[in-house]
């Protein structure tokens, strides 16, 4: 069973079941030891993509925004067996045409992460995809606040719901997480980790 571990802000590493190593936004916490398969950066703000944290694989690949956005078009990528859906992302902090959010297929489960954003349109098209976990930022200034996110997780129709970005110092804020409603949630603090 695929694994993530929450190291805080907008930042995971993810563990498949065969072991490939996927890290989301690096940038916060501790769990930069496994060498990764796999980087996606959302967008290039500084709180998102320090590369400096991460060891690549011989063979590991990093995708950036502005690859998976080349051309203007969202692409797709397949890589050490997960499938990589590059969807929307942006708001007045966050420019659309260099931020992105991705899904992630692997071990039977997908995974969004959201990046940083507040509602896009095509958060209404994802409920038929029956997505297991979503990633959102809930943190209110460079981002949706929780009653956002709320009405995106309720439009999404996510298994799980876990709100990251909670705060604009980068400390894990609980009260604003807590502050996401929907049907599923999960609460992590920085460091914690959970099965997928």
């Amino acid at each position: 069973m695929a694994t993530l571990l929450f190291q805080g802000h907008a930042s995971c590493r993810i563990t498949t079941r065969a072991g490939a190593v996927i890290y989301i936004d690096p940038f916060a916490g501790e769990g930069y030891d496994l060498p990764a398969d796999l980087v996606l950066v959302t967008h290039e703000h500084g709180d998102h993509n320090d590369l400096s944290k991460v060891t690549l694989k011989p063979d590991g690949v990093v995708i950036r925004s502005a690859d998976a956005l080349a051309g203007g078009q969202y692409h797709n990528f397949d890589v050490a067996g997960v499938h990589i859906q590059t969807v929307p992302a942006g708001n007045r902090n966050h420019d659309p045409k260099e931020c992105v959010g991705y899904i992630l297929t692997m071990d039977g489960i997908t995974l969004y992460h959201a990046g940083d954003t507040s509602t896009m349109p095509h958060m209404s098209v994802l409920a038929p995809r029956k997505l297991d976990w979503v990633l959102l930022p809930v943190d209110g200034v460079y981002n949706m606040d929780p009653a956002e996110a709320s009405t995106c997780a309720k439009r999404i129709s996510g298994k799980h719901t876990i709100p990251i970005h909670t705060d604009p110092s980068y400390q894990y804020n609980r009260t604003q997480a807590d502050r996401l409603s929907c049907s599923g949630k999960v609460l992590l603090e920085h460091g914690q980790s959970i099965e997928l």
